[in-house]
C-alpha cells in the first residue's frame, strides 16, 4: 500500500552549522571508525566527513521516497551499463550548500580539505561519455524532482587502471572498492535470482524455462541528491552472488576448483566493465552481464509496482524505463517473459504493455557498437528469450506485411539488438540534432519509414553543478559576483554575462580566473607527471576515449607537422602550446593502443628537443577519469572535438569545455553543430568535411593517397614516422599505422589534415590577440545555457517519459 504522507522538512533547516558538523564528524570518527582525532589518518577523516555529509542526505532521500509513494507518482527507471559518478564527497557538499562549512571544519582539525577530497577513489563504474551522461542525468533528475531510480552493475574492478610502459598502455585492475565505499547502503533484502542457459520444456501446454545456471543479484543503494537538497533519488547497483555458496560435497572429494564454481561465476559477472569480447567466453560474459543488469532491474520494478497495484496492464501509467544505448536492449523480451511466464499475461497483451514502458536512447552510429549476437550464443545463454525475440520479430513482420523490404531483428544468424530496441520502444531518441537525423536517414531508415513518429531528438547536456560550480571555483565565483546566484539551476541566466563581457574589467577578471586554473594544472603536472609547462602557453586539450573516429591520430600528426615547422624557423613569432591528451583504449583495440604509443613516443622526442623548447610540449597523463577531467577542463584554452563528421553522436566533453570558457576546434559532428549555432562562427574554429561530403569521399578508393600527395606537410610527417624518427629503437614500429593512413583511411584523417592544420593556424592567430581571445572564451561560457542536463531531462520528462516533477 502507499506510504502515509508526512510533513516535508524545510530544506533550509537541513544544513548544520559548523559546530554541529564538527560534532558529527567527531562522532563518526569515534563510533563508526573507532579512531580518535590524534591518531586519525587522512582516510579516517575522509570517511568521517563522508558519513557526516551522508547523514544530511538521509532526510531529503527519505522524504522524496515518502512523497513518491504517497502521491503514487510515476517513476523513471534508467538502465545503463555505466554510471561514471566520479568522487561524491565534494559534489554532495556543493549540492547541500555545505562546501565552505566542510572546509572550515576540516581546517579546525588541521586537515587540508583538498587532500581529503582527493583521497576519495573514483568509482570505476564507467568508461566515458555514456556513463558520465548517465551520472549527469541522475543528478539533474534529483534537481528537478523527477522520481527516478538508476540501475547499473556494482563492478568490483570497473574498467581498468591505465599506466604506460615504454609508451604502451598497460591495463591493471582498478581497486576502487579496496576501501569501504561510504556512500552506499547494502540492501540484501532486495535480491533476485537471475537465470542463464538450460533448456525449454513443455509443461501443461506452456513453454517453461529450466535454467542451467543461476546467480543472485543483490542491491547496493547510493542516494543521489539534487541542487539545494530538495530531492534525492536512488542509484541501485547490482552485485552478483552465488545461488549456492559452496559445494561441500565436491570439496570433500578433493575437487576444490569445481566446489567454488558458483562463486566464481557470480564474481565474474560483476567484476569487470566491458570484458574483452574477442573470445567466445568474452562474448558470453558480456551478454550475461547485460541480462543480469536488466533482469534484476525489471524484477525490482515489477516488485515495486505490485506493492501498491494489482493490474499489470496499468504498468505504463506508473513506470517509464529508459534503455541507455543497446546494452539493456534485452529489456523488451525480458519484460515480456516476466509478464507472460511469471504473471500469466497473454503475449499479445504483454507486448504492448512492455513497449509502452520502454524508451531507447541510441548513442552511436557505428554499426559494430550496436551489438549483434550470434543466434547460437544468444540461444545458448538465453534460450527462452530466443523464443520471445522470434515471436516479437514475427509479430512485427506480420504487422507490417505490406512492406516489401522488411528489416527484422533476427537476420543472417544474428540477433540485432539495435533493431530489437527500436521495435520494442515507444520512443527512440538520438542525442543531438544531427545524430537524430542520421538515425532516421542512415542507421534505421527502414524502421523509421515504418514508424515515422517514433524517433525524437534529445540533445545531451551536462550538470552545471559539478562541471562549473564545483570544478571551477575561480570562474563560478566570478559568475556569481557578476550576475548573482541562481544560474546553477537555470543555466540560461549565463546570458546575463554578455553585457559585462564587453567591459575590459570583466575580461581581465575572466582571464585571471582562467590563468589561476592553468597555474593549478601546471603545478599538478609538475608534481605528478614530472613535466614543467608554461601556464601562459595555449592549453590545447583532447580528452576522450581513444578511438579512430575520434581522431587522436589527426591531432598527433598535425602536432608533428607543427613541431617540424618550429624547427625549420625557431625564431618566428610562435604561440607556445601545451598539447594535452587523456583517455583509454579498449584492451582489445590494437589500432587505438598503437595510437596511444605513438603519442607517447612523439612526446618523448618533442619534450626533449632543445630547439622547440617551451614552444611545444605534449602531456599524456595516465588513467584519465572524472577527477582528472575536473582538473583539465577548467584549465583548457582550446577544446579538441575533431571526430569524422557523421560518427560522433553528440559528445558531452565539448559542452563541459564550452561552459568553462574554452572555444572549440571541431568538425560539423554531433553536438558541435548546436554549439556552433549557439556561439556563432566567430567563436568556433570550424574545419573539415560535412557528413555528406565524407560519405562521398569514401566512395573514391584512392581518397587517402590523393589527399597525402596533395599535402607536402602530411607527406613529411608520415615519412618521419615511417623512418623511425620517433621510434629509434624500432624503426619499423609504426609501418602498419602509416600504411593504414595511406590505404585504409576510413575515418578520413588524410582528407581532413590540411583543413585541420589551417584551422590550428587560425587558433594561433586568435590566441595572439589575447584580449579578443578572452572575449571569445567568455562568450562560450555565456552562451552555454542550452547544454545543461536540466534542459535535457525536462525534455525527456515531457516528450518521452510523460512524467511531471514531484517538487
Amino acid at each position: 500500500m502507499p506510504q502515509p504522507q508526512t510533513v516535508e522538512p524545510d530544506v533550509n533547516d537541513l544544513s548544520p552549522n559548523p559546530t554541529t558538523l564538527k560534532a558529527n564528524v567527531l562522532r563518526h570518527l569515534a563510533f563508526t571508525l573507532g579512531k580518535d582525532a590524534d591518531h586519525a589518518s587522512t582516510y579516517d577523516w575522509r570517511m568521517a566527513l563522508s558519513f557526516a555529509i551522508r547523514d544530511q542526505i538521509m532526510e531529503p532521500w527519505f522524504a522524496s521516497t515518502r512523497k513518491t509513494w504517497g502521491t503514487d507518482h510515476k517513476r523513471v527507471y534508467y538502465l545503463s551499463m555505466e554510471f561514471l559518478i566520479g568522487r561524491l564527497l565534494e559534489d554532495a557538499t556543493v549540492n547541500l550548500g555545505l562546501r565552505d562549512q566542510a572546509e572550515e571544519v576540516m581546517a579546525s582539525f588541521g586537515q587540508d580539505f583538498r587532500a581529503i577530497i582527493e583521497d576519495e577513489p573514483d568509482a570505476a563504474l564507467g568508461n566515458g561519455g555514456l556513463g558520465r551522461l548517465a551520472a549527469c542525468f541522475m543528478e539533474s533528475m534529483a534537481t528537478l524532482g523527477c522520481p527516478a531510480y538508476g540501475y547499473g552493475i556494482r563492478y568490483e574492478h570497473g574498467l581498468f587502471r591505465q599506466r604506460f610502459e615504454g609508451g604502451r598502455q598497460v591495463e591493471t585492475p582498478e581497486d576502487w572498492l579496496k576501501q569501504d565505499h561510504p556512500w552506499e547502503f547494502a540492501r540484501p533484502e532486495a535480491a533476485y535470482v537471475i537465470p542463464f542457459k538450460g533448456h525449454i520444456e513443455q509443461q501443461g501446454g506452456r513453454d517453461v524455462w529450466v535454467p542451467g545456471e543461476t546467480v543472485v543479484a543483490s542491491a547496493h543503494d547510493t542516494p543521489v541528491v539534487g541542487w539545494q537538497g530538495k530531492w534525492a533519488n536512488t542509484l541501485r547497483l547490482w552485485g552478483a552472488l552465488p545461488t549456492t555458496m559452496f559445494d561441500l560435497d565436491r570439496f570433500n572429494r578433493g575437487d576444490y576448483a569445481a566446489a567454488a564454481e558458483p562463486e566464481t561465476l557470480a564474481r565474474t559477472l560483476s567484476r569487470v566493465l566491458y570484458p574483452d569480447d574477442t573470445t567466445y567466453q568474452g562474448k558470453e560474459l558480456r551478454l550475461k552481464q547485460e541480462f543480469f543488469l536488466t533482469s534484476a532491474a525489471l524484477q525490482d520494478i515489477l516488485r515495486r509496482f505490485l506493492t501498491s497495484h494489482s493490474d499489470l496492464r496499468k504498468l505504463p501509467d506508473h513506470v517509464a524505463i529508459q534503455m541507455n544505448d543497446t546494452h539493456p536492449a534485452i529489456a523488451g523480451p525480458e519484460l515480456i517473459r516476466l509478464l507472460v511466464d511469471d504473471h500469466d499475461m497473454p503475449f499479445d497483451q504483454a507486448l504492448p504493455v512492455a513497449r509502452a514502458c520502454l524508451g531507447y536512447t541510441n548513442h552511436t552510429l557505428l554499426p559494430e557498437a550496436l551489438e549483434r549476437w550470434a543466434t547460437y550464443t544468444f540461444g545458448n545463454v538465453l534460450p527462452r528469450h530466443m523464443q520471445i525475440v522470434e515471436q516479437i520479430d514475427h509479430w512485427h513482420k506480420e504487422d507490417n506485411h505490406a512492406r516489401p523490404h522488411y528489416v527484422g531483428i533476427v537476420k543472417h544468424h544474428e540477433v540485432r539488438m539495435g533493431e530489437l530496441a527500436f521495435i520494442m520502444a515507444h520512443k527512440v531518441n538520438g542525442v543531438s540534432a544531427l545524430h537524430s537525423d542520421l538515425i532516421k536517414k542512415n542507421l534505421f531508415p527502414e524502421l523509421h519509414a515504418l514508424h515515422p513518429d517514433r524517433i525524437v531528438n534529445q540533445t545531451n547536456g551536462v550538470t552545471p553543478r559539478r562541471w562549473l560550480k564545483m570544478c571551477n571555483k575561480p570562474l563560478s565565483g566570478l559568475i556569481t559576483e557578476t550576475i548573482g546566484s541562481g544560474w546553477e539551476a537555470d543555466l540560461d541566466l549565463l546570458k546575463g554575462l554578455e553585457k559585462p563581457i564587453e567591459t575590459k574589467a570583466f575580461r581581465t577578471e575572466f582571464d585571471a580566473a582562467k590563468r589561476a586554473n592553468k597555474v593549478a594544472l601546471s603545478d599538478w603536472l609538475a608534481s605528478h607527471e614530472g613535466i614543467v609547462v608554461n601556464p601562459d602557453a595555449l592549453f590545447d586539450v583532447q580528452i576522450k576515449r581513444i578511438h579512430e573516429y575520434k581522431r587522436q591520430l589527426l591531432n598527433i600528426l598535425q602536432t608533428i607537422g607543427h613541431w617540424e615547422a618550429i624547427k625549420q624557423n625557431p625564431n618566428a613569432n610562435w604561440v607556445p602550446r601545451v598539447k594535452i591528451f587523456g583517455g583509454k583504449a579498449a584492451p582489445g583495440y590494437a589500432v587505438a593502443k598503437e595510437i596511444i604509443r605513438l603519442i607517447n613516443d612523439v612526446a618523448e622526442v618533442i619534450n626533449n628537443d632543445p630547439i622547440s623548447g617551451d614552444l611545444l610540449k605534449i602531456v599524456y597523463p595516465a588513467n584519465y577519469n572524472v577527477s582528472m577531467a575536473e582538473r583539465l577542463i577548467p584549465a583548457a584554452d582550446l577544446s579538441e572535438q575533431i571526430s569524422t563528421a557523421g560518427k560522433e553522436a553528440s559528445g558531452t566533453g565539448n559542452m563541459k569545455f564550452m561552459i568553462n570558457g574554452a572555444p572549440t576546434i571541431g568538425t560539423l559532428d554531433g553536438a558541435n553543430v548546436e554549439i556552433l549555432q549557439e556561439v556563432g562562427d566567430d567563436n568556433f574554429f570550424l574545419f573539415g568535411m560535412t557528413t555528406a561530403e565524407a560519405m562521398v569521399r569514401r566512395k573514391d578508393p584512392d581518397h587517402a593517397r590523393k589527399a597525402i600527395e596533395a599535402s607536402q606537410t602530411l607527406q613529411d610527417v608520415l615519412q618521419m614516422i615511417a623512418e623511425g624518427r620517433f621510434s629509434p629503437d624500432d624503426k619499423g614500429r609504426y609501418h602498419d599505422l602509416v600504411h593504414r593512413v595511406w590505404h585504409h583511411d576510413y575515418f578520413l584523417v588524410a582528407s581532413d589534415f590540411d583543413a585541420y592544420d589551417e584551422a590550428q593556424s587560425r587558433v594561433d592567430t586568435a590566441y595572439a590577440d589575447r584580449d579578443n581571445w578572452v572575449k571569445m572564451a567568455a562568450l562560450n561560457t555565456a552562451r552555454s545555457g542550452f547544454f545543461s542536463s536540466d534542459r535535457t531531462i525536462r525534455s525527456y520528462m515531457k516528450d518521452v517519459w510523460n512524467v511531471t516533477s514531484a517538487l
